[in-house]
């Protein structure tokens, strides 16, 4: 077992800390490392992004053990995160050379179709709303880490929407649903509607574990 990057010295009062659905991802990218070893990427060095990127116990993770030869940009709307994240990367590798961290909001500064690798642990759980975005000193953080909207999908949603558009050509990402969220009938939706408009993808759910009450499912889609 790939040993899990530690965190030192973060505020996990509003920075997630790693939890159930972060170690699935890591599960996740250990199984897949053989087949991400293999795979014939657009370019020579794939670009690594992460959307939400909280501790940055995924990216750090990902870059150290699956993918070290890649070029990495993590994401997050709250600052505390991006510092996090540079913490974790440079307390487990030691060197910044071939990460980035960009505060915005998913992925809208990205040119079209630049990213190979997508990882994204979105805030999934239902809700009533999705919290309005914090001032850097607020408490409320963690809930728009976490807060997804009524299906918990209003955030997720965005993400596939521009899927095809954010992904190179032969692009993946890995995207992490709780069962709340109904994810077979999102794929379901997703397919039907890419279909319409002429885009191949090839979509299957590579893990899922039950954590406490709770069924969380990553899911891997190939852009073609």
């Amino acid at each position: 077992m790939l040993p899990t990057p530690l965190t030192e010295d973060l505020d996990f009062e509003k920075v997630y800390e790693p939890a159930e659905d972060s170690f699935l991802l890591l599960d996740v990218f250990e199984k897949e490392k053989p087949w991400l070893e293999s795979y014939k990427w657009s370019s020579d060095v794939p670009l690594v992004v992460e959307i939400g990127t909280g501790s940055g116990v995924v990216t750090t993770f990902v870059n150290q053990h699956i993918i070290p030869q890649g070029l990495f940009l993590a994401t997050d709307l709250n600052p505390h995160c991006c510092n996090a994240v540079l913490n974790t990367h440079k307390s487990n590798i030691g060197k910044k050379g071939n990460l980035q961290v960009l505060q915005c909001d998913l992925t809208t500064p990205l040119k079209r179709n630049q990213v190979d690798v997508l990882i994204f642990n979105p805030p999934y759980v239902p809700s009533e709303t999705v919290p309005e975005i914090a001032d850097p000193d607020s408490e409320d953080w963690l809930d728009i880490a976490l807060l997804g909207g009524p299906t918990g999908m209003d955030i997720t949603q965005k993400v596939l929407d521009s899927l095809y558009d954010t992904l190179s050509r032969n692009g993946v990402a890995y995207i992490l649903f709780c069962a709340r969220n109904h994810p077979q009938k999102v794929m379901d939706n997703f397919k039907a509607k890419e279909a319409q408009r002429g885009n191949e993808w090839e979509i299957e759910c590579v893990q899922h574990r039950k954590a406490g009450w709770e069924v969380l499912t990553v899911w891997r889609f190939i852009r073609r």
